[in-house]
C-alpha cells in the first residue's frame, strides 16, 4: 500500500467558529475529488459563519449548477460593499482611485484540472478564519474574489469519473482507469466547449457570468489556475516575451515579472521546481489570463502538473493530488502577498491604462459596421454590451467606402472610449509576427467571424448617430394573402424554419431568384428564400404569427402565386423541405470540441431535434430513422468496413452525410469520398529543410503548424450549399493541415480557397501557395442522397456565425437542392 499524505493548512491561529474543510467534508481535502455542490455548500456556510465573507452569484451553468464566488474582505469593508462597488464602477473614467485593491483568484476552468478548486476551498477557509497579522492587513486593504470552480458541469463529470475509479490502495500507474477519462473529458462544459477560449465571444452562460463579474468589480489582478501534463513541474507567467500580443502594454509584463518573484521565493522554499517565460504565451485575449490584460488588469496564468486522479508516476517521481493542491495553495498565498506589496503599482497601472484609452482618437472617429441583418446586429449588440463597449446606432443610412450602411442593420463604435483597446483587439487583423508559434489561434477578427462589412476609418457627427436602436416594425400581412415569404439571408431564418418544421408546417425553398408583389411593393428574393403556402388557413396564419413573436423576422405576404420576375410560386423550382432528423457521431474517434460545436448549433441555436450517437453503436442503427449523418473532425477508427457500406447505402437511399476535416480522410480511405485529399505529408514536403540546424527545428515546426488562421473562401453563390450569401467572399478559421487535390468534375465544388487565401493570422507562404484556388467545400450527389465534404470547421467555437448558414443549407436543402 502506498503512503498517502493529506493536504495541511499552515499551522497558525484560526477562528474556531469557522468550520474547517476537514470538519465539513468528514475527511481531509484531497482524499476524494470534490464535487461542485460540495464547494457551493461550503462557500454558503463560510458566508454565514464569518462577517468577512459574502457571496456573488454569477448565474447557472448549462446543467443548472449555481456559480458562486466568495468575496472575502474585512468586516468593515463588507459593511460598505455597495460604496466600494460604486467606486469600482467609475474605474474606467481614469480618475484617481479610492478604496481597496481588488484581487480575483479563479480556479479550474477546465473541469478535470482539479487541484485548483481544492486549493480554493482551503484558501476560502484560510482567509476567513486566519488571525495572522498579514491576513488582517490584507483584508483591510483588499477585496479578494475566490471562484473555486469556473466549469461546474465539467468538474462534476471528472470528479465522478475519478472517484468511481479510485483504488483504496493507491498506486501511480498512469494507465489505470482513474487517469484515463471516458469521452468526453471533464475539461469541457456541457456542450463540450473549452471555456478558457470563450472569454471574448461569450457563447456559454458560464462565460457570460464570469465577464459580468469582471466588469462589475473591475479587478486590478486576476490569477488563473490550471493544470498541465503530469511530467511537468510548475509554471507561472510571464510567458514567452515575443509571444505577447502587441496591444498589451509593456508595463503589464513588467508588473507580472515583479509579482513572479513572490512565486519564485515561495516555491524555492518548498523545493518545488518551476519555470517561466516558456511554453505559454500571452497572445489570444479570449483566455482567463489574457482577457484582463486588454481590460486594464494584470492577468497571470498558473499551471501545475496534474495527477488527474490521486497520484501518478512521473519522470519527476510520484505526483499526488495533495502535492498539487499544496502548490496551488502556495502560489495563491504568494499572489496575495505580492499584490499587497505592489498595491499602489497595480492601482496606478489600472488608472493609467484607462487614462491612456480616454486620450486616444477623436470623438467622431470609429468603426462603422453593417451586420447585413437585424438578427446579426442584435447578436453584435449583445456581445459589445457584455464587454461594456459603447456603441451607437445610425439616424439614417450612411454611404461610406462604396457601401451603404443600412440604418436597421448598422452600428458605430467610437474609438474615444475606455474600452478602446478591447475594440482594437476584437477587430484585430495582422499577418506579420515576431514569433510564429501560437499556443492558440493567431487571429480572431470579429468582422471575419460575423461576416461583417466594416469601415475602420469612419467619421460621423453626433447628428448622424443615435443612442436609441431603430425600431423594428414587423410586416403586416393581407387578409387574402396566399403565400408568406421569408428572405433566407436573415440570421434567424434557420431557427424559424426549424420551429415551423417542428409544428409540421409545410415550407418550400426557392432554387432560383424571384420577385413578388407585396404590401411593401415589389420585393426581390434570392435563392434559398422560403415560402409558406397558406391555403386560406387562418389557424396556420396565427401559428406563424405566434412563432414570429419569438424570432421577429421580416416575413412578407403576397395575394398571388404569380411572380413579377422569376418562377411563379407554384413552380417546381420551389422544393419542399422535409422534416429532418440528424445524428452526430460522437465518442471515441471523434474530436469532442467539434462534436460539441455542431451539437450546440443544432440544439441550442436552431432548436433542431438531433441525436448524439456513439460510434460503436453505429452498426446497430436503423438509418431509415435519420435524414442526415454529421461527422465532425476525428479519425473514426472505431468504424468498420461494414460501417462504410452502411453509409454508402444510406446516401443511395436519400440520406445526406455532412463531414468535416479528419472525417474526410476516413471517407476517402473507404471509397465513400471519390475525390482525393492532400494530407499533412504532402504539405510538409513543400518546406525546404536542407541545411537546417538542430536548433532551428522549433521554428520549422511553428511554420508547419496551422494553429488557427483566418482564410478567404470564394463561394459559388448559385450552389444550394451557399444560398443566402450575397457576397461570394467568406472567411473561415483554418486550423488543420488538410485540403483537396484539384477537381475537374463540374458542379461539385461549392467553395474554394481564394487566390490569396490568407485574411488574418499566420499561415506559412508554402501553405498559402498550396491552398490557393483549391476546393474547400465539395458537394456530391450519391444516388438519391448527397455527400457534403468540408475541409474546415464552419462552427469554430460557435462564434463563427458568418459560416453557420452553410451548415444550415446542408441540413435543410440537401439532398433535394441537387435533384
Amino acid at each position: 500500500m502506498s503512503s498517502w499524505a493529506s493536504f495541511q493548512l499552515p499551522a497558525k491561529m484560526y477562528d474556531s467558529k469557522i468550520e474547517t474543510p476537514t470538519e465539513f467534508l468528514g475527511y481531509p481535502i484531497g482524499t476524494w475529488h470534490l464535487r461542485h455542490d460540495q464547494i457551493n455548500v461550503y462557500l454558503k456556510q463560510l458566508a454565514q459563519q464569518s462577517d468577512k465573507a459574502s457571496l456573488e452569484d454569477t448565474g447557472l451553468s448549462h446543467e443548472q449548477r449555481q456559480q458562486l464566488t466568495l468575496v472575502v474582505t474585512s468586516a468593515a469593508n463588507q459593511a460598505k460593499l455597495k460604496q466600494i462597488l460604486l467606486a469600482r464602477s467609475q474605474v474606467k473614467s481614469g480618475q484617481p482611485q479610492q478604496g481597496p485593491l481588488v484581487i480575483w483568484l479563479a480556479y479550474s476552468i477546465h473541469g478535470d484540472e482539479a487541484s485548483g478548486s481544492h486549493a480554493a476551498m482551503a484558501l476560502s477557509y484560510y482567509l476567513t478564519a486566519s488571525q495572522e497579522p498579514w491576513v488582517k492587513q490584507l483584508l483591510e486593504q483588499a477585496v479578494i474574489l475566490i471562484t473555486p470552480s469556473q466549469n461546474p458541469d465539467g468538474m462534476d463529470r471528472f470528479a465522478n469519473w475519478a472517484n468511481n475509479n479510485r483504488n483504496q490502495t493507491l498506486h501511480g500507474d498512469p494507465y489505470h482507469r482513474e487517469h484515463k477519462q471516458g469521452w468526453a473529458k471533464g475539461r469541457f462544459n456541457h456542450y463540450l466547449a473549452d471555456l478558457n477560449r470563450d472569454w471574448l465571444f461569450l457563447r456559454h452562460p458560464e462565460s457570460q457570468g464570469r465577464v459580468a463579474l469582471f466588469h462589475k468589480w473591475q479587478p486590478h489582478y486576476v490569477g488563473d489556475f490550471h493544470e498541465m501534463g503530469h511530467h511537468s513541474s510548475y509554471f507561472f507567467q510571464p510567458g514567452v516575451p515575443l509571444r505577447t500580443h502587441p496591444l498589451t502594454p509593456n508595463k503589464n509584463q513588467q508588473i507580472t515579472d515583479e509579482l513572479a518573484n513572490f512565486h519564485r521565493q515561495a516555491l524555492d522554499r518548498k523545493g518545488q521546481a518551476y519555470y517561466s517565460k516558456q511554453s505559454f504565451d500571452d497572445f489570444f485575449y479570449g483566455k482567463g489570463s489574457t482577457y484582463p490584460d486588454i481590460n486594464g488588469a494584470i492577468g497571470v496564468l498558473f499551471e501545475q502538473a496534474s495527477a488527474r486522479g490521486q497520484q501518478q508516476n512521473t519522470v519527476n517521481g510520484l505526483l499526488t493530488l495533495t502535492k498539487a493542491i499544496d502548490n496551488q495553495f502556495t502560489t495563491s498565498i504568494s499572489t496575495l502577498k505580492g499584490n499587497l506589496a505592489l498595491k499602489q503599482t497595480l492601482i496606478d497601472y489600472q488608472t493609467d491604462f484607462f487614462n491612456s484609452n480616454k486620450k486616444q482618437g477623436t470623438s467622431s472617429r470609429g468603426y462603422l459596421i453593417d451586420t447585413n441583418d437585424i438578427g446579426m446586429r442584435q447578436q453584435l449588440e449583445s456581445l459589445l454590451s457584455q464587454h461594456q463597449i459603447a456603441f451607437k446606432w445610425l439616424t439614417a443610412t450612411q454611404s461610406q467606402q462604396q457601401h451603404d450602411y443600412q440604418q436597421t442593420s448598422s452600428l458605430f463604435i467610437p474609438l474615444n472610449q475606455p474600452q478602446r483597446d478591447l475594440v482594437l483587439a476584437l477587430f484585430d487583423r495582422r499577418t506579420e509576427f515576431d514569433d510564429a508559434t501560437f499556443y492558440d489561434v493567431s487571429s480572431w477578427d470579429l468582422a471575419a467571424a460575423f461576416d461583417l462589412e466594416i469601415d475602420k476609418s469612419a467619421k460621423l457627427t453626433q447628428n448622424q448617430l443615435s443612442d436609441t436602436a431603430p425600431s423594428l416594425a414587423l410586416s403586416q400581412w393581407q387578409q387574402d394573402a396566399v403565400v408568406l415569404m421569408i428572405d433566407w439571408q436573415q440570421h434567424r431564418a434557420a431557427p424559424m424554419l426549424a420551429a415551423l418544421l417542428r409544428q409540421q408546417i409545410r415550407v418550400k425553398f426557392a432554387t432560383s431568384a424571384f420577385s413578388a408583389a407585396t404590401p411593401q411593393g415589389v420585393v426581390d428574393f434570392s435563392e434559398g428564400s422560403l415560402i409558406i403556402p397558406l391555403s386560406d388557413n387562418q389557424q396556420l396564419r396565427q401559428q406563424i404569427l405566434d412563432l414570429n413573436q419569438q424570432f421577429k423576422l421580416n416575413i412578407v405576404s403576397t395575394t398571388s402565386f404569380a411572380a413579377i420576375t422569376g418562377s411563379d410560386l407554384g413552380s417546381p423550382n420551389f422544393k419542399l423541405i422535409k422534416p429532418v432528423m440528424p445524428l452526430i457521431l460522437s465518442d471515441r474517434g471523434t474530436k469532442s470540441t467539434e462534436v460539441g460545436q455542431l451539437w450546440y448549433h443544432l440544439d441550442k441555436t436552431l432548436g433542431q431535434h438531433v441525436s448524439l450517437i456513439n460510434t460503436h453503436h453505429f452498426n446497430l442503427l436503423n438509418l431509415h430513422d435519420y435524414s442526415h449523418i454529421i461527422l465532425a473532425d476525428g479519425n473514426y477508427r472505431t468504424l468498420s468496413n461494414n460501417s462504410a457500406t452502411k453509409l454508402k447505402n444510406f446516401m443511395q437511399q436519400g440520406g445526406t452525410i455532412i463531414a468535416q476535416k479528419g472525417a474526410l480522410v476516413w471517407l476517402e480511405k473507404h471509397d465513400i469520398l471519390s475525390f482525393k485529399m492532400r494530407h499533412k505529408g504532402f504539405y510538409q514536403s513543400l518546406f525546404i529543410t536542407d541545411d537546417i540546424s538542430f536548433a532551428e527545428r522549433k521554428q520549422l515546426q511553428a511554420k508547419e503548424a496551422i494553429g488557427g488562421a483566418i482564410v478567404n473562401l470564394q463561394l459559388d453563390t448559385s450552389h444550394p450549399i451557399a444560398y443566402g450569401y450575397q457576397d461570394n467572399q467568406l472567411k473561415v478559421m483554418k486550423n488543420k493541415v488538410l485540403g483537396f487535390k484539384p477537381i475537374d468534375e463540374p458542379f461539385v465544388v461549392a467553395a474554394r480557397y481564394s487566390a490569396a487565401p490568407l485574411s488574418s493570422g499566420y499561415l506559412a507562404d508554402e501553405y498559402q501557395h498550396a491552398f490557393a484556388n483549391t476546393p474547400a467545400i465539395v458537394v456530391v450527389k450519391q444516388g438519391k442522397g448527397a455527400l457534403v465534404a468540408i475541409t474546415d470547421n464552419l462552427m469554430f467555437r460557435n462564434f463563427w456565425l458568418g459560416s453557420e448558414r452553410l451548415i444550415n443549407n446542408a441540413l435543410y436543402f440537401m439532398p433535394q437542392g441537387l435533384h
